[in-house]
């Protein structure tokens, strides 16, 4: 018996059979705990360091980014000011650019989001002739890069008008931001139980009372991720502000790049600048943050 009791595997305290772990399953295990946390910790760090360097930057006196790293404040902290953001402030460059980014970006965004919806939504549950060939020119659409369209478009804004108009580069934005915003849309909403749209209508629901009761609610997620990724591709475009933009009418990404070209001058105008074109998307992204999680899952689980 005892012999017989040497050679049986393990129990567990409810009497039943533990698997035998070998050593690589036991490592594993044991590394998978505390260690990795502490590593993506440590890395997470590393990955903020140009973030925090660009804050400190910002918060320091012309005079001593000159002489030293960033890294002084931690034995110095009196070389913290706010100076350089009340210089920004009285820079009219750079805060007419941020009212022209914000005046580009949230139309953008809106735009895309509430015609990619209603598009998504036609194509996903309204019947129409031509539907799936007409989505299909949509995704053909998403091979298309921008560089392709930006002497075409800007020849044609040139001959109607809308050529370095804020108006015109909201609309090329609008766009190139549409098909992506149709296919991710109309896929999440085609993934809707049908059971619900039929209820609806028996109910007496017409398309738009259906689409902004039951459909709106329901994609949440998904539009709230679709939101963030517009607002985050035209806050920080370049080339397209570059190609359609004139001086009254560049956005922030446009207007840091000027003022690189007399770095010398104005260094304590370009860390702040870069630092605030910086914190507003981090802080339109964290604002959002679990419904664009839930849609990522969402589209994940479907």
């Amino acid at each position: 018996m005892t012999a017989e009791a040497e050679v049986l595997p393990p129990r567990t305290a409810t009497g039943t059979v533990k698997a035998r772990q070998s050593f690589a399953a036991r490592l594993s295990e044991a590394v998978s705990g505390g260690l990795v946390r502490v590593f993506l910790i440590v890395v997470g760090l590393f990955w903020l360091v140009p973030t925090i360097g660009l804050l400190l930057s910002s918060l320091r006196s012309p005079e001593d980014m000159s002489a030293s790293g960033w890294w002084t404040v931690f034995s110095k902290p009196s070389q913290l000011t706010f100076d350089s953001y009340q210089k920004l402030l009285e820079n009219s460059d750079i805060t007419s650019s941020l009212l022209n980014t914000v005046l580009i970006t949230v139309p953008a965004t809106v735009l895309v989001v509430v015609v990619g919806s209603l598009a998504g939504y036609a194509f996903a549950w309204m019947e129409f002739p031509g539907r799936d060939w007409w989505f299909l020119a949509v995704v053909g659409l998403l091979v298309v890069p921008v560089q392709v369209a930006l002497i075409p478009i800007a020849e044609l804004f040139g001959k109607i008008g809308l050529f370095g108009t804020i108006f015109g580069v909201v609309l090329f934005h609008t766009g190139f931001g549409l098909p992506f915003a149709v296919f991710l849309l109309r896929n999440f909403f085609a993934e809707i139980p049908r059971e619900l749209l039929e209820a609806a209508r028996l109910d007496g629901a017409g398309e738009l009372r259906l689409f902004a009761r039951v459909v709106m609610p329901l994609g949440g997620p998904a539009i709230a991720s679709l939101g963030i990724f517009q607002f985050l591709w035209v806050w920080n475009d370049m080339l397209v502000a570059l190609v359609f933009t004139k001086s009254g009418t560049q956005p922030i990404t446009v207007a840091l790049q000027t003022q690189v070209r007399q770095f010398g001058n104005n260094i304590d105008v370009l860390a702040p600048g870069a630092f605030i074109s910086m914190v507003i998307p981090l802080a339109v992204f964290f604002a959002f943050q679990r419904q664009f999680v839930s849609g990522v899952m969402a589209g994940a689980v479907k």
